[in-house]
């Protein structure tokens, strides 16, 4: 297995470019089958976060690869290729492995240790296996990352900073309007993000909360939660109700807030209103900015602040897992990876035994069966001892770093058929 990991995400690339490239349901399959379709990969997905795009794929050439899987991620922005080369960043093998378990474990995202990611990491997972383009090489890393990112959150207090998104926007835009309590809070979806914003202004003591949502159901559901008011998307342009903060967080592909609505629905122009934008793509038009006594809060403007670690997080407790996870896995890897040559020499072994105990048999048939039986056990004792060190030697080897292939190497030395080697790897991947 040679792991490819071709990206974008927050640290590379400026909003405007994650929204270009930010795919939906169908996008994301459409991109994995365009990936598969590549000469060179053998499996792909695609992990696909409001901050993050990324290809991860198995591959037995490295070089076409990420040149085919680089232009497809460019193709989607519309830009010149050399002008997307600056946001994209690529890992291969070992350091494809690091990386997807930084990423489930919550050490790449915009909020240090959120557990979203671990749910979207699970999809890309899930959405693979279902289009089918997920095999043995990709499904045995996603669900080890998988327990490297439950681990995390298990083992540390990783999960207490995860809010910090929701809290920091809702800090800005207090510092607008004032203290939440009392406040008239619109909430535009119905998501986690969504859930986590009703959740925090409601205990704050909002006045009221209203929650929209392109789905009646799902915006009524959060708003019995919390003794809130749900209304539909499409009523949100006839309502006209006061409002001190608007937090907008929606899937959706295009702009669910332009200016001219904003503009339109307010009823004391002088009051002060902020409008929260947590949505990638983006909900809000940027021009609610310009307007008088709006205060716009939105992804880019918070992600240099979220970037530093934040207080009391136990990062190297994360750190720690993630490595140590690391080492098992690619040392299990390295390991396996010189399996099949073991046992094709083992089986190469075995038939020429077979054979000369055969001929023993032809040239010494009046031998009785107990000196036969004593024979074929001192036979096969020498063949085992022979063959123990070199295979016990050659697993350990290949958990060394270095150039060379001992698997390969020992597959020359003893003239192993290229074609046996091949039979056993295809076993090993077809076994259920």
């Amino acid at each position: 297995m040679s792991v490819l990991v071709v990206g974008l995400s927050h640290k590379t690339a400026p909003v405007p470019v994650l929204e270009q490239v930010a795919l939906d349901g169908d996008g994301v399959q459409k991109l994995i089958r365009e990936v598969t379709d590549v000469e060179h990969v053998l499996e792909a997905t695609v992990i696909s976060t409001c901050n993050r795009t990324e290809v991860y794929a198995d591959v037995d050439r490295f070089h076409g690869s990420v040149e085919a899987i680089s232009r497809m991620l460019g193709e989607r922005t519309g830009r010149p290729a050399e002008e997307m080369l600056e946001h994209l960043y690529v890992h291969y093998d070992d350091g494809a492995v690091s990386h997807l378990f930084h990423v489930a474990a919550g050490l790449d995202s915009m909020v240090l240790g959120e557990s979203q990611i671990l749910g979207q990491t699970r999809e890309a997972l899930r959405v693979g296996q279902e289009v089918g383009t997920v095999g043995p090489s990709l499904n045995v890393l996603f669900q080890q990352a998988l327990r490297v990112g439950k681990r995390s959150h298990a083992e540390t207090d990783i999960d207490r900073v995860a809010p910090s998104l929701v809290a920091t926007a809702l800090d800005r835009a207090v510092a607008h309007v004032g203290p939440l309590a009392g406040k008239r809070v619109l909430v535009v979806g119905a998501g986690s993000m969504a859930g986590l914003t009703v959740a925090t202004v409601t205990r704050a003591g909002a006045g009221s909360v209203t929650v929209a949502n392109r789905s009646s159901e799902g915006a009524a559901r959060l708003a019995r939660q919390y003794d809130a008011t749900a209304i539909s998307l499409a009523d949100l342009g006839a309502w006209t109700a006061p409002v001190d903060i608007v937090v907008s967080c929606t899937g959706a592909a295009g702009q669910v807030l332009s200016a001219d609505a904003v503009a339109a629905r307010r009823t004391d122009p002088t009051r002060p209103l902020a409008v929260v934008d947590l949505a990638l793509p983006r909900d809000v038009d940027p021009a609610v900015a310009d307007l008088p006594g709006v205060r716009l809060v939105a992804l880019d403007t918070l992600a240099a602040e979220l970037e530093a670690s934040p207080e009391g997080a136990d990062v190297d407790g994360v750190r720690t897992i993630v490595s140590q996870e690391l080492a098992a896995f690619l040392t299990a890897r390295r390991s396996q990876s010189v399996t099949p040559t073991v046992v094709a020499l083992r089986t190469m072994a075995t038939g020429v035994l077979e054979g000369e105990l055969a001929r023993l048999a032809h040239r010494l048939p009046d031998l009785d069966d107990s000196t036969r039986a004593e024979v074929e056990r001192t036979l096969r004792r020498v063949v085992e001892k022979l063959l123990h060190h070199p295979t016990v030697r050659v697993k350990e080897l290949a958990n060394e770093s270095g150039a060379v292939s001992y698997a390969a190497a020992l597959a020359e030395l003893f003239a192993l058929d290229p074609e046996a080697v091949e039979a056993v790897t295809r076993a090993e991947v077809e076994r259920p």
